[in-house]
């Protein structure tokens, strides 16, 4: 069995969730979130407490156990209380400013480049360097946060781009360096 999978949920105040053949529902203060369970996934629901089981046997089914215990762990934490990715836009010239619901990046093409964030995810920018990602579903916060970052990607000379906050960035040596040591 899964070390991770093996760990009890526990089931704040105020989420109720449902299951039925299927789907999981998970119902709290900040949303619903569904999702497709997988079939060797059994679901032991009490009142504060969700312990997960596997029905097969196998390295497989074991990656799959603890798999869903975290998948259903996000889903709690989403509905309770949300996640969030930060980004870093580094750059003469860059920036990001919200127009309405949609965000405008200035980030060093001919043209701004305007995102409008999908339903469910909401989007900030406290200074124009700076962007928040907020919203109840952990994947996808971290797939606009990686579509956001993929607009410029940080180079290894200069370091200019689009990155996540506290991302490390190699840098390299560069031309006038390499010619140096001849």
């Amino acid at each position: 069995m899964s070390r991770i999978g093996k760990k009890v949920i526990v089931i704040p105040s105020g989420v109720t969730i449902q299951k039925n053949q299927t789907a999981l529902t998970v119902k709290g203060p900040k949303g619903t979130l569904t999702a497709e369970l997988h079939s060797s996934i059994e679901l032991d629901i009490t009142k504060e407490e969700l312990h997960c089981r596997i029905t097969s046997e196998g390295k497989f089914y074991n990656a799959l156990h603890g798999l869903w215990r975290a998948l259903i762990q996000n889903m709690i934490t989403g509905v309770t209380q949300g996640h969030e990715k930060k980004l870093e836009i580094q750059g003469v010239g860059y920036k990001a400013e919200m127009l309405g619901k949609k965000m405008k990046l200035s980030l060093g093409y001919s043209h701004p480049i305007v995102f409008s964030a999908p339903e469910g995810i909401t989007l900030e920018t406290p200074i124009p360097t700076n962007i928040t990602i907020k919203g109840t579903d952990k994947e996808l916060v971290g797939q606009i946060a990686a579509k956001l970052r993929s607009f410029r990607k940080p180079e290894p000379y200069k370091g200019k781009g689009v990155r996540y906050v506290g991302e490390h960035v190699r840098r390299k040596a560069g031309k006038a360096a390499a010619s140096a040591g001849k």
